[in-house]
C-alpha cells in the first residue's frame, strides 16, 4: 500500500528575499532597544575599541621600543606598552562577557514574544483554517520554525551590529595606516559577495523544503499516536514504520542538500581571505623594501587583516543564518497573515444575557464551493424548547449547530438569538452564553476538577461538585483515587468512554448556559449510563433551550420539536407523537431502528 501526505501548506514559498519579512521578524525585538543599544555601545566602547588599539600598539612595541630606526630600544616604553595591552585584553573579555549574557537574555525574550504571538493568533482563527491542515503541520510552526529563529535573535542581530562596526573601524585604519595596501586587500571582497548572492536563492529554497519534510514528519507522529489503537488493531505496524522510515529518509536527504550549500560560504571566505593574506605578504614586503613601510606596521596590518576577516566570516554565517531564518520567517508570516474565516466586526457589541430564542432565515451554506450542506433552512424556537435534530449522516444537523455557535458563518440568510444576528457580537460573548458537549469529548492533561472547571474557571469546588452530582458523575469520581484532584493524561485515556462524556456533561451545565447544545453527546454511552443522564436532563434543560443531535430514540422523543433534515433541508417537524401519526421520512428512521434493535 503506497500512502502520500500532501497538505495545503507543503508547497514551497516561490518569492524573491524579502526584507520586509525579515523586517517583521526584527520589529519583535523593538521593545528591547534601548537594552540591545547599551550591549552594542559597550561592545563598541570597551570591546571593539580594545581590539582595535591592540595591534596599533603592537606594531609601536616594535617600531619604537624593540627595533626603533636609531637602533636604541626602550624597555621602559615596552613595559608600559604591555601592560596597556593586558589591561585591553581584560577590557575586552569584561566586554564580551557581559555581552554574550545579555544577548542571550534579550534574545530568549524576543522568542518568548513571537512564539506567544504566533499562538494568540492561532486560537483566533476559524474552523476552517484547522480543517485543512494536520494538528502537526500547526505544531511545527510553533515549535521548529520558531525555534530555528533562536540562535539568529541570540547570537546574530547584535553580534552582526557589533561586526559592522568592527569591519568599518578595522577598513578605515587599513586605508589610513597605508592606503595602497589596504586597497589591495579590499579587492577581494567584491569577489566574495558575488559568489555568495549566487547561492542565496538556492539556500533559502533548500531549507524551505527542509521546513516541509519536517512539517510531514511532525504531522504523520501526531496522527500515528492518535491512531495507534487502530494501527495494531489491524497489525499495520510494519507499514507505519516503513513509511515513518520512508518520510524520514527524505528529510535527512533535503537536510544533508541545504547543509551542504549552506557550508559552501566557508569555503568562499576562507579561500577570499587566503588570497587576501597573500597579497598582504607579497605587496606588504615588497613596500617593507621599498621603505615605504616599516616592519611595526606590517605587524599591525597582518593582525588587523585577521580582525578583518572574523567579522566578515561572522557576517556570512549570520547571512547563512538569515536564508534559514527566512524560510521559517515566512512559514510563521503565512499564519499570521491568515485571516479568520470568521472575523468580528470592530463594533460588534457584547451579547446582552439571552432568553433563548433561536432563528435562522434563509440559511444556505456549505463547507466547500458549489456543495450545500444547508439549502434555505427557516426555523424559528422559543426560549427554553428542546430541539432534536434527526437525519441521516450529511443531512446538515451538526451544520445548524456549527452556525448557531458561530464556527463558520452563513453563505446567505442569517442567525438570530432574541433577535439579534451572531454576527453583530463578539464571539466570546456569543459562546459564552452556549454551551456544547460533543460525541468526541476532549478531556485536557489536568485534574478532574479543572477539566470540569474548563468552561467556568471561577467556580468554586462546592459547584464543581454540584455539577458533577447533577449529571451523576460525582460517584465514579469520588471512588478514583484523589476523587476530583485526580491527574488525567491527554485525551483522558484513563477513563471509559462514558466517564469522559459525564465530565463532559458537568462541564457544559457548569459553565451555566443558555442554550445548550448535545451533539451525539449520548452515541458512546451504554443504556445505563445514558438513562442517569436522562434522568438529569429532565431537571437541567428545563428552563433552557437546547439543541440535540442524536441517533437514538431514547435521546429525542422527549423533546418538545423534532426536525427533520434530509440533505440540507427541513422536510418535517413537529414532536414524537404528531411525526409519528403521518408517514415520512422520520417514521421511517423510528421503523428502522425498531427493526435493528429487534433483530
Amino acid at each position: 500500500m503506497s500512502r502520500q501526505f500532501v497538505y495545503q501548506d507543503d508547497e514551497l514559498i516561490e518569492k524573491p528575499f524579502n526584507w520586509k519579512q525579515i523586517g517583521r521578524l526584527f520589529a519583535f525585538a523593538k521593545p528591547y532597544q534601548t537594552s540591545i543599544t547599551r550591549v552594542v555601545f559597550v561592545m563598541t566602547v570597551f570591546g571593539m575599541m580594545s581590539r582595535l588599539a591592540i595591534p596599533f600598539l603592537m606594531s609601536m612595541a616594535i617600531d619604537r621600543a624593540i627595533h626603533p630606526e636609531d637602533g636604541k630600544g626602550s624597555v621602559s616604553l615596552l613595559v608600559t606598552l604591555v601592560v596597556i595591552m593586558l589591561a585591553m585584553y581584560g577590557m575586552r573579555w569584561w566586554a564580551q562577557r557581559y555581552t554574550i549574557q545579555q544577548t542571550n537574555e534579550i534574545g530568549q525574550k524576543v522568542i518568548f514574544d513571537l512564539r506567544a504571538a504566533l499562538f494568540k493568533h492561532i486560537q483566533s482563527l476559524s474552523f476552517r483554517f484547522f480543517d485543512k491542515r494536520p494538528a502537526g503541520s500547526v505544531l511545527v510552526r510553533v515549535t521548529n520554525d520558531v525555534n530555528s529563529l533562536q540562535d539568529m535573535f541570540t547570537n546574530g542581530v547584535i553580534n552582526s551590529a557589533i561586526d559592522i562596526v568592527q569591519l568599518v573601524g578595522i577598513t578605515i585604519i587599513l586605508l589610513v595606516m597605508e592606503p595602497k595596501l589596504g586597497i589591495a586587500i579590499m579587492i577581494t571582497v567584491p569577489v566574495m559577495f558575488l559568489v555568495s548572492s549566487a547561492l542565496r536563492k538556492k539556500i533559502r529554497m533548500a531549507w524551505q523544503v527542509v521546513r516541509i519534510k519536517q512539517s510531514r514528519i511532525n504531522a504523520h507522529l501526531n496522527e500515528s499516536i492518535q491512531g495507534i489503537r487502530v494501527t495494531q488493531a489491524f497489525a499495520q505496524e510494519k507499514e507505519n514504520i516503513g513509511f515513518f522510515d520512508r518520510m524520514n529518509t527524505s528529510n535527512i536527504r533535503s537536510w544533508n542538500l541545504a547543509s551542504a550549500l549552506n557550508q559552501l560560504f566557508g569555503p568562499v571566505i576562507e579561500i577570499t581571505s587566503a588570497i587576501g593574506t597573500l597579497i598582504l605578504l607579497l605587496y606588504g614586503t615588497y613596500l617593507i623594501q621599498s621603505g615605504v613601510m616599516t616592519v611595526g606596521v606590517l605587524v599591525a596590518f597582518i593582525t588587523y587583516v585577521g580582525s578583518f576577516w572574523e567579522p566578515i566570516t561572522r557576517l556570512g554565517n549570520m547571512y547563512s543564518q538569515l536564508l534559514i531564518s527566512m524560510s521559517s520567517a515566512e512559514r510563521i508570516f503565512e499564519f499570521m497573515d491568515e485571516k479568520p474565516a470568521v472575523p468580528e466586526k470592530e463594533k460588534a457589541g457584547k451579547l446582552p444575557e439571552l432568553r433563548g430564542d433561536v432563528r435562522l432565515e434563509n440559511v444556505t451554506f456549505g463547507y466547500e464551493k458549489d456543495r450545500p450542506a444547508l439549502k434555505g433552512i427557516d426555523l424559528d424556537i422559543k426560549a427554553g424548547l428542546s430541539v432534536a435534530l434527526v437525519g441521516h449522516t450529511g443531512s446538515g444537523k451538526s451544520t445548524i449547530v456549527n452556525l448557531l455557535c458561530r464556527f463558520y458563518d452563513t453563505v446567505e440568510g442569517r442567525v438570530l438569538l432574541d433577535g439579534i444576528d451572531v454576527r453583530d457580537v463578539t464571539i466570546e460573548s456569543l459562546r459564552s452564553q452556549i454551551g456544547i458537549v460533543l460525541q468526541d469529548t476532549f478531556i485536557f492533561s489536568g485534574s478532574i476538577r479543572d477539566n470540569i472547571r474548563y468552561g467556568r474557571p471561577g467556580a468554586s469546588d462546592a459547584d464543581v461538585e454540584a455539577a458533577a452530582r447533577s449529571v451523576r458523575a460525582h460517584d465514579f469520581i469520588a471512588d478514583l483515587p484523589n476523587g476530583y484532584d485526580t491527574e488525567v493524561e491527554e485525551r483522558g485515556n484513563a477513563l471509559s468512554v462514558g466517564q469522559r462524556q459525564l465530565l463532559s456533561f458537568a462541564r457544559a451545565l457548569l459553565a451555566n448556559p443558555r442554550i445548550l447544545v448535545l451533539d451525539e453527546a449520548t452515541a458512546s454511552i451504554d443504556t445505563e449510563t445514558e438513562l442517569r443522564i436522562q434522568e438529569a436532563l429532565a431537571t437541567l434543560l428545563q428552563g433552557r433551550t437546547s439543541f440535540i443531535v442524536a441517533h437514538r430514540l431514547s435521546t429525542i422523543r422527549h423533546a418538545d420539536r423534532i426536525v427533520v433534515l434530509d440533505h440540507g433541508e427541513i422536510v418535517d417537524q413537529g414532536n414524537h407523537e404528531e411525526l409519528m401519526k403521518r408517514p415520512g421520512h422520520y417514521r421511517n428512521l423510528v421503523d428502522a431502528q425498531y427493526r435493528f434493535l429487534s433483530a
